[in-house]
C-alpha cells in the first residue's frame, strides 16, 4: 500500500469519475500530523531502501537517497539545530538553490516544529533586511555559493533577530556556522516531539503588487494538500522518478519534490544546474529515465526549439505545466513530439493544486485550466457573491474559513489582519485571479485582479521594483507592468517620467537596468523602459496600470498580429 492510501482510504483509481472522486475524496489524519514523522521516517522504517531522491550538481556529481537515508539526516539536522539553540516556533529562512541540503534542512525544522522560510539566492541586501524584519527570522541557512553571504551581511546590522547564521561548503568569518560540519557531528538518533497540525509549519512571501509582499501562513496540514498535487495531477508513479524544474527559493519546489511525490513513494529529481539549457534538460529526461515531468510553458517552448526526436524519452508517462498560459502550439508540438499532453492546473503561494486537468477523468483542452480538483470546492463569483454563469467572468473562489479549511489552503497572512480578513470572508477564500466556466464547467483563466507579472515561470510584484526605481535620482515616477514576450511570457516594463534636467536616452536606459540589478534581485530588472511625460491615474492618484497594459496590448497585437487574451 502507497503510503498516501493511509490518508485518504483508498487508491487514486479506484474513484470511478472525476464526480466520485470530487464527492468522496476525504482525508483523515492525527491531531499532530507531522509530514517529517508520519512520512519520511514511516517511509524510512518499512521501506528503507527504496529511494527518494537522485541529486545532480552543474558539474555531473550525482549523490542517492533512500528513504532511510532522509530519515537519518533529517534526524541529525534536528539535533543539530536543536544544538545551536534553533527550537519550536523558531523562524529560519532557507536560501540554499537547488541543493539536497535544502531537503534535508526544512525535514529537520519540521521535526523540531520549527518554521521554514524559503528565499531565492538572487536577493539583494535590503530584500533579505526587508524579509528577516517583517518575518522576524530567527536565523539563516545560506547557500556558500558565489557572494549570497556576503549579500545576506551588507544588511545583517539591520535585522536584529537574526541570532544564528549558518552557511554550506565553507567555513566563514563573522559568526556564520557550516551546516555540512554541523550535520556530520549530530546524532541521527532523534525521538519525536509534539507537535499539533495546526502549528505554524511554513511562512512564504508572496510576490508583492501593491506594497511588500505579504506572508502567508501554511500549517502542518499543508502537505496532505499536495496529495493531489503530486498523486493525481503528476500522476507521480510509485517507483518512478519525477522531474520538476523549481529552485528551492519558490514554493514551486513543495508543490513538485517534496510532499506529494513522496505521498506517492516516487523518487525526485533534482538537478542544482546554474543556467536552463533545453538540451541539457533533454539528457537529463533521457538519461535518468524520468516518468512524469512539470515545467512552466515558457520551458517548454525552449525545449521545442531542440530536436526532441533525438532523445529517447520513452520513461516519460505524464507531464504537466503551471504558471503561464499554455499556448496550443506548445500543446500540440510537445504532443507529436512525445505523444504525450500536457496537463495544467492552477493554486497560488496560498494554496495547493485546485483546479486541474486530471488524466483518467477528461481529456486537457489548451486554454482550459480544468475543474476542480477533489477536496476543493471552486466557485466562480461574480461581485455579489453568486456563482456566474457560463462565459462571466467572475473571481476563483475556494469555500472554507480560516477554522474550516481544506488542507493545503493558507491560515492567513503573518501580521496582516485587514488582508487576511478581505481574502477569507463570506465563506470563501477569494484568490484575486479572474476565470470564467463553459457549459461543461471547464474554467478559463483570464487573469489576475492585482498586478503580478510571470515572466520566464519568475512571478515579480511591480512594487518592488518600482521602489528600487524611485531611488534612482532621473526617476520622477514609474509604473511597472508586464508586457507579452514570446519566449519568456512576459517580459518586465517600466512607464518611467523623467525628473527636469534628464532626457531619455539608451545609455540612461541601460543605467536605469543596471541599477535594478545591482538593488534587487536581477531578474527583476525592466528589460523594456519606455519614457513618458506622465502616467494615468485615478482620481485620487492612484497609477492606472491597468490603463498602461491595456494600451500595451494594443500594440502588440497590431505590431505582432497576436491576441494573447
Amino acid at each position: 500500500m502507497t503510503i498516501y492510501e493511509k490518508y485518504i482510504g483508498r487508491t487514486r483509481d479506484s474513484f470511478e469519475s472525476l464526480k466520485d472522486a470530487q464527492e468522496n475524496y476525504k482525508i483523515s489524519y492525527p491531531d499532530n500530523f507531522n509530514f517529517a514523522y508520519d512520512v519520511i521516517d514511516e517511509l524510512g522504517t518499512t521501506k528503507p531502501n527504496k529511494l527518494a531522491m537522485i541529486w545532480v550538481s552543474n558539474e555531473g556529481e550525482e549523490k542517492r537517497f533512500t528513504f532511510r537515508d532522509m530519515k537519518l539526516l533529517s534526524n541529525r539536522a534536528a539535533n543539530y539545530f536543536t544544538s545551536i539553540g534553533i527550537g519550536k516556533g523558531d523562524r529560519v529562512l532557507l536560501v540554499l538553490k537547488r541543493s539536497y541540503l535544502f531537503w534535508i534542512a526544512l525535514l529537520g525544522l519540521h521535526k523540531i516544529g520549527a518554521i521554514g522560510i524559503q528565499a531565492t539566492h538572487m536577493l539583494m541586501a535590503k530584500d533579505y533586511v526587508y524579509r528577516c524584519q517583517a518575518a522576524e527570522i530567527n536565523a539563516v541557512i545560506i547557500t556558500g555559493d558565489s557572494d549570497v553571504v556576503e549579500r545576506f551581511d551588507e544588511g545583517a546590522d539591520a535585522c536584529p533577530t537574526v541570532r544564528i547564521k549558518i552557511t554550506t561548503k565553507q567555513k566563514r568569518a563573522n559568526g556564520w556556522l557550516n551546516f555540512e560540519e554541523g550535520l556530520d557531528k549530530a546524532s541521527d538518533e532523534w525521538e519525536r516531539i509534539d507537535t499539533k497540525a495546526t502549528d505554524t509549519m511554513l511562512l512564504a512571501f508572496t510576490s508583492g503588487t501593491n506594497g511588500y509582499p505579504k506572508m502567508v501562513i501554511h500549517d502542518f496540514t499543508y502537505p496532505l494538500g499536495h496529495i493531489i498535487t503530486g498523486v493525481f495531477w503528476h500522476r507521480v508513479i510509485d517507483g518512478g522518478l519525477h522531474f520538476t524544474i523549481s529552485d528551492t527559493g519558490w514554493l514551486k519546489a513543495l508543490w513538485g519534490k517534496f510532499y506529494g511525490q513522496w505521498f506517492g513513494e516516487s523518487a525526485v529529481l533534482v538537478y542544482d544546474f546554474e543556467k536552463f539549457h533545453a538540451a541539457d534538460i533533454l539528457s537529463k529526461l533521457e538519461h535518468y529515465k524520468v516518468t512524469t515531468f512539470c515545467v512552466p510553458p515558457t520551458m517548454y517552448r525552449l525545449l521545442l526549439q531542440e530536436d526532441v526526436s533525438k532523445y529517447n524519452l520513452k520513461s516519460l508517462v505524464h507531464c504537466n505545466a503551471a504558471g503561464e498560459a499554455l499556448n496550443p502550439e506548445i500543446f500540440n508540438t510537445w504532443k507529436a513530439a512525445t505523444g504525450l499532453e500536457i496537463h495544467e492546473g492552477f493554486g497560488q503561494t496560498e494554496t495547493t493544486c485546485v483546479l486541474a486537468t486530471l488524466k483518467g477523468y477528461e481529456t486537457p483542452e489548451c486554454g482550459f485550466i480544468g475543474k476542480a480538483t477533489p477536496g476543493f470546492d471552486v466557485q466562480i463569483l461574480n461581485e455579489d457573491g453568486n456563482p456566474c454563469m457560463p462565459g462571466e467572468v467572475g473571481e476563483i473562489c475556494i469555500r472554507g474559513t480560516i477554522d474550516h479549511k481544506p488542507c493545503g489552503i493558507f491560515r492567513g497572512y503573518y501580521k496582516n489582519e485587514e488582508a487576511t480578513a478581505e481574502a477569507w470572508r463570506d465563506g470563501f477564500y477569494h484568490t484575486g485571479d479572474k476565470a470564467y466556466i463553459d457549459e461543461f464547467k471547464r474554467v478559463r483563466y483570464v487573469g489576475r485582479t492585482d498586478d503580478v507579472i510571470k515572466s520566464s515561470g519568475y512571478r515579480i510584484g511591480p512594487f518592488e521594483v518600482e521602489s528600487v526605481l524611485l531611488e534612482h535620482d532621473a526617476v520622477l515616477e514609474v509604473a511597472v507592468t508586464g508586457i507579452p514576450d514570446p519566449v519568456r511570457g512576459f517580459n518586465v516594463k517600466a512607464t518611467i517620467v523623467l525628473k527636469p534636467g534628464y532626457a531619455p536616452s539608451e545609455a540612461l536606459t541601460k543605467e536605469l537596468q543596471d541599477y535594478v540589478k545591482h538593488n534587487t534581485a536581477p531578474y527583476k530588472y525592466p528589460r523594456v523602459v519606455e519614457y513618458v511625460t506622465e502616467l494615468p491615474k485615478t482620481f485620487n492618484g492612484k497609477i492606472r496600470r491597468t490603463e498602461i497594459r491595456q494600451r500595451d496590448i494594443q500594440r502588440y497585437n497590431l505590431e505582432h498580429g497576436t491576441n494573447i487574451i
